[in-house]
């Protein structure tokens, strides 16, 4: 048996795009701060990997991520064509980029060379590729939960039913609220009274 790291704890691996993606189509935006404090007071994780395709223009985002007490991992990313919606993939239709930075492997990678080092992992993502990670995690007593960030994961992950929470039900608790737009908002008029 392996000597436990000082460390060991909880630690979470964050598939940033299913989450981001996740809880934006559901109508809200995940507020990082409080989902970092909510790993840590609620799951007590003491290391939340973020795994993230590298864009340049994004470096103050990646900072930020790193000062709110993630561990940013970076992933190249690559520019897809992908056909405007509503046009068949044809040569002369008329394609936009979309920026893909897959992380699967990275955070697979991860949860697996970090193995010895915690006690307990959180998969973050509803994403089916990670059914063999949970599988595997399971069979060796680490798995702690899946947050998935909607009800609309895969259902390769259902089999994992008792350990996912589902974190739309925890939106007004995790929510990112613009207090500048909340003090800018202009006040209602108070309703005249008949005399």
């Amino acid at each position: 048996m392996s000597p436990k790291s000082p460390n060991a704890g909880t630690y979470a691996f964050i598939d940033s795009q299913n989450l981001n993606l996740g809880t934006q189509r559901m109508g809200w935006k995940l507020d990082w701060r409080k989902f970092r404090r909510y790993l840590r007071d609620t799951y007590g994780v003491t290391k939340a990997y973020m795994f993230i395709g590298y864009m340049s223009e994004n470096e103050s985002l990646y900072e930020y991520m790193h000062e709110l007490g993630y561990l940013v991992v970076l992933k190249p990313t690559l520019d897809i064509n992908v056909p405007r919606e509503g046009e068949e993939k044809a040569e002369t239709a008329e394609e936009k980029p979309q920026v893909k930075g897959n992380v699967d492997v990275e955070l697979v990678l991860y949860a697996l060379k970090e193995l010895p080092n915690y006690e307990q992992a959180i998969i973050v993502s509803g994403d089916g590729d990670f059914f063999s990670l949970a599988e595997y995690l399971e069979a060796k007593g680490k798995l702690a939960n899946i947050l998935a960030p909607n009800w609309q994961y895969s259902s390769l992950l259902k089999q994992f039913e008792k350990k996912i929470v589902r974190l739309d039900q925890l939106r007004r608790q995790l929510a990112y609220r613009d207090r500048r737009k909340a003090k800018q908002a202009p006040s209602r008029p108070k309703p005249e009274k008949n005399t």
